[in-house]
């Protein structure tokens, strides 16, 4: 009886891919990928726009972060409901909508004349666009397309977001320097619409949707009814989350590292090298180096996390990028040399190596509610680079130096690393157990 049922069963499911042929999993990756380049243009913008902001409209550089801030906390704050937008209303609906935003909000910007239109269109309007397409998204996409290589999907996705650094980095700089940032705003725009078409026509929300297992699997996974109330579903984890100690570590390592990159490195960097006399594209083009190394590490982390025990990853990345902060006062001059470049190296490869760590140990706290979990973690990862993306530019207009906001972050990072190596193990391994209240 147990055969004849397991034959029909056969016979009623959609086959996998004959062997040889690449799994469609991975043309919706890399569609994923695409998608997360195309929003992380916008990102790599305003450590560019500081100085050129400041002596064209007056606005202090407070006030600038300022709406670096926003749209970094709502990069973060969207995420969790993103990611429950996605199980009500499907993946590419949701991802279409953020394009459009981001474009809307970036091509909005070159007709600002005061501040507020500043916090309105680059904080609001792309702040909730990028988080619609944050690395929940990523998540979501790894948990409904693969139940193998979910560590190295992870770390493809998480790399999309230096990638899309490395490719507008540089012509970005290039067009602020000479004269006038608005082109680099027009270009970001055209960028996030060009993903559009790929998005709606490409990205495919689940497996079955195609007739086809997830990759790695040895079943048919049947494609999950549309789950309403996404809003009140994010803060219901959210809450039962909370009651829980790996959350909050979680949530504390993770707002250190958005302290130590989005918030310090990526707004600040470039203000705080041409301090030093070292001109604008040239910084830029070292964070764009950053870019590159950081394709490499997160890669290299989603690989590894896949063998070794992600705690103890997350503890060797804290540890590392909190040592390489408190040499980088001593690091900065008008031209490049070979510890900077040393430098840039070193942070790159650590930059986002933590994500598939992070992603890994809350699916192994959290179960099918990982994702939403992680949007949560997520959450606090901007919330702490847009508490440094602020107080780092406050730090420039009271003490005339970035100086106190590098150690500070890097004693930080040393905090996040004890941190990580007290993450507990859940009570139970077993999926039933995972799974089960």
């Amino acid at each position: 009886m147990t055969q004849t049922t397991e034959a029909t069963a056969v016979d009623l499911t959609p086959p996998s891919p004959r062997r040889g042929r690449i799994h469609r999993a991975w043309f919706v990756a890399a569609v994923a990928f695409v998608t997360i380049l195309g929003a992380a243009a916008f990102r790599s913008l305003p450590g560019l726009l500081i100085d050129p902001l400041h002596q064209e409209f007056g606005w202090s550089r407070g006030t600038i972060a300022a709406a670096v801030s926003v749209n970094l906390a709502l990069y973060g704050l969207t995420a969790p409901f993103a990611a429950a937008l996605m199980d009500r209303f499907g993946i590419r609906r949701v991802v279409a909508v953020a394009l459009v935003l981001i474009a809307l909000g970036s091509g909005l910007t070159v007709w600002m004349t005061a501040a507020w239109q500043l916090l309105l269109c680059w904080g609001l309007l792309v702040g909730l666009g990028t988080g619609s397409m944050a690395l929940a998204f990523a998540a979501t996409v790894t948990n409904r397309w693969f139940t193998e290589r979910r560590g190295l999907v992870t770390g493809i996705l998480t790399a999309a977001s230096a990638s899309g650094q490395l490719v507008f980095l540089p012509v970005m700089a290039l067009m602020v320097d000479a004269g006038d940032w608005r082109p680099a705003a027009v270009t970001v725009a055209l960028a996030a619409l060009a993903v559009v078409p790929f998005v709606w026509l490409l990205l495919r929300d689940h497996p079955a949707d195609v007739g086809l297992r997830p990759y790695g699997a040895t079943e048919f996974v049947p494609k999950p009814a549309p789950v309403p109330g996404a809003a009140r579903r994010a803060v219901r984890v959210l809450f039962s989350a909370a009651r829980t100690g790996p959350f909050w570590l979680l949530a504390g390592t993770f707002a250190i590292c958005g302290a130590s990159t989005n918030g310090l490195i990526q707004t600040h960097f470039v203000p705080a090298a041409h301090d030093h006399g070292m001109p604008v594209p040239a910084a830029a083009s070292l964070l764009a180096v950053i870019g590159v190394f950081d394709v490499l590490g997160t890669i290299a982390s989603g690989w590894l996390t896949d063998r070794f025990e992600p705690r103890r990853l997350l503890a060797v990345y804290y540890a590392l990028r909190g040592i390489s902060l408190l040499f980088l006062p001593m690091l900065l001059f008008p031209t490049i040399h070979l510890p900077m470049i040393f430098f840039i190296v070193f942070y790159g490869l650590d930059w986002v190596a933590t994500v598939p760590p992070t992603i890994a140990l809350c699916r192994e706290q959290y179960g099918d509610d990982s994702a939403i979990v992680f949007g949560w973690v997520l959450a606090s990862h901007q919330v702490g680079a847009a508490l440094v993306a602020f107080l780092g530019g406050v730090a420039r207009d009271v003490f005339g130096s970035y100086d106190i906001v590098w150690w500070a972050s890097g004693a930080l990072c040393a905090a996040a690393a004890l941190m990580a190596l007290v993450i507990r193990r859940p009570a139970a391994r077993t999926a039933g157990a995972l799974q089960g209240s």
